[in-house]
């Protein structure tokens, strides 16, 4: 786990000491995601940095590393869970190898097998390797996208890549340089709470894809999917049921076991759910020593400290919490955005921060269980095709009818959205778990193009779910895989942790758990009366009863009170000072700021507090990355070594 910087001049001899001197204050962006150890290697045409976080073969396994005879060098941030299968069958096959570590694995394995060692992996990765015979680059993203990985042109010609979208901003030499903000990608965040990928709010800088390899040749960057998650859901009849349970518990207790491979203590992420609490107790297993940390704040109801307190006294581990105040809220945003790189507009994202902060002060990695609802049915909204079924059978004349009579009620009416979301296809009316503006809620941006929407975005992924024959919940998991999953829950999922130097495992995204995940009837996933049915009955003994059917919270936050009470006023300063009049008119923004309070005072059921924070954290983004006017005050690490 750590922080990659390549620069790549596959066509040319262009690298020269300020270019590695270019390179190394790069580097500097990215310590918090490696704080062990710093190294620069390069030749006449490639430039590699490197920050290492380290946990396995410690010692050893340093980078940019060297293999065959100095032919190829890489830089990985990610584990491998399975480098030890791996290096047992690549020595069978004649490699040689210096260290103990998973680098080397990938490697050798892209000596051996080209470039499919990507679907040989199974982990979290992004990496660069430069081999020095043929003058060519290869890399690749781990199938989900739970490590990032940016890329950028620079002036000179060359390609670079980095973990951080920060690092390739001080090498391009600001946001100017970098294009600017993209007026897309921005109304894009609007609506979804985050930029979906490839792209990001700035027009030069862009994503390798989650599930993408890549190559570098002659200067030329060439890009190829490898990884295409498929449902091939089958029937399961009463008597198969159980033997379906077992095979589920079987793969994640499999799962959580190779996710504990560390030379460094390894912890677990605990909220008051079941997928937390489930990794919690798989994991003490491998770990008898292991503690937990969760999270929570004073307002009550929007706080799971009690719960998971009650869940680590019951699977037996020691348990950390942490209280974060309004005040302590509002003073981290701007570090936090910083963090970021991109604005994701997840009130989630802060108690996350906070949370990782005080798991770094015990343990270097934790696992945690992001993934578990994407892949097993776990949202609420993926039970809407089960209520809306009796909208499918209605012609479509009436449907049309009943959507413009939902657009006759008042807001907050008990209704007016059902009508609304039922008389629509689902194409239109899902495009993902964050629905924060409509289109037609948009009046505030002042570049809109009314031609852009949400189904810009998803109209290739239901075109592929139509032509798998997909159903309606099916097609939202899927649509959530390249969109929620990889946009907003691992994001603030890597960058909360690195940001602490801390790194954080997902056993649910891991390829065999998928395989079995992906083969659940529609009824082994979601019912009318719950979600993650047959996780849930896979897990009946291994999670304490009190949580195993309790309402799904995730990480609650106060916003909606707080930006009525408590940070009003801190949000009318983001707004009256932020410079972005370019982009939004500030009047109708403070106009949305006060009817929320007021809203809030008269009792209202109408909540503009996801709407306003998206707002705020772009503001505060474009403060940090574009005006430079918001300085922000970056720690230094220091974490030791070892832990």
């Amino acid at each position: 786990m750590c922080g990659l910087l390549a620069y790549l001049s596959t066509d040319a001899d262009r690298v020269t000491d300020s270019t590695v001197e270019g390179v190394r204050d790069a580097l500097h962006c990215l310590r918090h995601r490696g704080p062990d150890e710093t190294q620069v290697w390069n030749d006449a045409r490639v430039a590699f940095g490197f920050n290492r976080l380290a946990f396995i073969d410690i010692e050893h396994s340093h980078q940019p590393m060297p293999y065959a005879d100095g032919r190829y060098r890489i830089v990985f941030n990610g584990e491998i869970y399975n480098y030890v299968e791996l290096r047992q069958e690549l020595a069978a096959l004649g490699a040689r190898f210096a260290t103990e570590g998973d680098t080397e694995a990938i490697v050798a394995g892209y000596h051996h097998w080209g470039q499919d060692v990507v679907r040989r992996l199974r982990g979290m990765f992004a990496f660069v390797i430069w081999d020095t015979l043929t003058g060519t680059a290869f890399g690749a993203r781990d199938p989900f996208g739970i490590k990032p990985l940016f890329t950028a042109r620079l002036a000179d010609g060359a390609l670079v890549f980095s973990s951080e979208k920060k690092a390739l901003l001080e090498m391009l030499g600001g946001s100017d340089a970098a294009g600017g903000v993209d007026s897309a990608s921005l109304q894009h965040y609007l609506t979804l709470q985050y930029v979906p990928e490839p792209a990001t709010l700035h027009r030069g800088i862009r994503r390798i894809e989650s599930g993408t390899s890549f190559t570098v040749v002659d200067g030329e960057l060439h890009t190829n999917r490898y990884f295409h998650p498929t449902f091939p859901v089958r029937p399961v009849s009463a008597d198969e049921q159980q033997g379906l349970y077992d095979r589920i518990a079987a793969v994640l207790d499999d799962s959580v076991r190779v996710h504990m491979r560390a030379d460094v203590t390894v912890g677990s992420f605990l909220s008051g759910g079941i997928d937390s609490t489930a990794i919690a107790a798989l994991a003490k297993r491998y770990n008898p020593d292991l503690m937990t940390f969760t999270v929570g704040f004073e307002r009550e109801g929007y706080s799971e400290i009690d719960v998971a307190a009650e869940s680590a006294a019951a699977i037996g581990v020691e348990h950390v919490t942490k209280v974060v105040t309004p005040e302590e809220f509002a003073e981290s945003i701007p570090l936090v955005v910083w963090y970021l790189d991109d604005p994701v507009a997840d009130p989630a994202l802060v108690p996350l921060w906070f949370v990782a902060r005080e798991a770094r002060k015990h343990v270097k990695v934790v696992l945690s269980g992001e993934g578990a609802d994407e892949l097993f049915g776990g949202y609420n909204i993926y039970r809407e095709p089960l209520s809306l079924a009796a909208f499918e059978k209605l012609p479509g004349g009436i449907r049309r009818a009943l959507g413009a009579l939902s657009a006759r009620l008042p807001d907050g009416m008990r209704g007016k959205d059902l009508l609304r979301r039922g008389s629509i296809p689902l194409e239109q009316r899902y495009y993902g778990n964050a629905r924060i503006f409509r289109d037609d809620e948009l009046g505030f941006l002042e570049r809109r193009d009314p031609d852009l929407s949400h189904v810009a975005v998803t109209r290739g992924l239901y075109e592929r779910t139509r032509a798998a024959g997909y159903d309606d919940v099916t097609a939202m998991q899927y649509v959530d895989l390249f969109t929620w999953l990889r946009g907003d829950i691992l994001v603030k999922a890597d960058k909360m942790t690195m940001a602490n130097s801390l790194e954080l495992r997902v056993p649910f995204l891991d390829p065999e758990v998928f395989a079995v995940a992906g083969t659940l009837p529609v009824d082994e996933r979601v019912t009318k009366e719950t979600t993650k049915y047959a996780l849930r009955k896979a897990l009946e003994q291994i999670v304490p009863p009190h949580v195993l059917h309790r309402r799904k919270l995730g990480f609650p936050v106060p916003t909606r009170h707080w930006l009525a009470e408590d940070l009003h006023d801190w949000a009318r300063q983001i707004i009256e000072e932020s410079q972005t009049d370019e982009w939004l008119d500030r009047r109708q923004i403070l106009w949305m700021l006060d009817a929320h309070r007021d809203n809030h005072r008269a009792g209202s059921a109408v909540d503009l507090s996801r709407k306003l924070w998206t707002l705020l954290v772009f503001m505060v983004w474009h403060g940090v990355f574009v005006e430079q006017r918001i300085k922000v005050d970056v720690p230094e690490t220091v974490y030791p070594v070892r832990l």
